[in-house]
């Protein structure tokens, strides 16, 4: 999940000024236009956020994300379309990618039970996920230019790769936890300390959805 919204993610953090000035823009304006796209993300993945908590639920916040920041890059890959629709599009790239991370992140840790698991666990998330970012600084070429189709393709399918990922993660979960609700406990023959141990392998543990 992660991997596939980082490569999205860093494509557009790295490329969107040279997105911007491909549009007609001059390099400072370029930059100054590329702000307010930001400052929308930010609004949005606040409001993400605490939805997210009040619902207690990841899934469909996840998701919706993910298919927002597709959809920017869509029709940023859409020839001959107003320069206005381009911009606008930003929009959704840049608020989509940056409110799918971190309720992805908080999402598979809060699954992880037990400290030492969850740090191990969000160590290779993080660590594995950013390859991704290695990757987005090799696809925006500058014989590519200007519609970069190579670039936003690629950050389509890493995108699209994050919705197949989240879409199974959901149903592993929902199936895990249907599987504990209809099984006997067989643990109790394990003291207190060593029922904390088990973490998220814990008969009463119930993963987020």
């Amino acid at each position: 999940m992660y991997l596939g919204m980082i490569v999205g993610a860093y494509g557009y953090a790295y490329f969107s000024p040279t997105i911007i000035a491909q549009l007609g823009y001059a390099s400072i304006h370029a930059n100054l236009l590329s702000t307010p796209p930001w400052a929308a993300a930010f609004v949005f993945a606040m409001s993400v956020a605490i939805f997210s908590d009040y619902l207690a639920h990841r899934f469909i916040f996840a998701l919706t994300c993910i298919l927002i920041a597709m959809i920017g890059f869509i029709v940023l890959l859409v020839p001959n379309l107003p320069t206005s629709v381009y911009y606008g599009s930003l929009f959704l790239a840049a608020p989509g990618a940056y409110s799918a991370m971190p309720v992805i992140v908080c999402w598979f840790n809060t699954n992880l039970g037990g400290h030492l698991k969850r740090s191990v666990g969000s160590a290779w998330q993080i660590g594995f996920g950013n390859i991704g970012g290695i990757m987005a600084t090799y696809v925006f070429l500058p014989n590519t230019a200007p519609r970069f189709v190579l670039g936003k393709g690629f950050c389509i399918g890493f995108l699209g790769l994050a919705v197949l990922s989240t879409v199974i993660y959901f149903v592993g979960c929902t199936w895990e936890n249907k599987r504990r609700d209809e099984r006997v406990c067989g643990h109790s023959h394990l003291s207190e300390e060593e029922m904390n141990r088990l973490g998220d392998a814990h008969p009463d543990f119930r993963y987020i959805l």
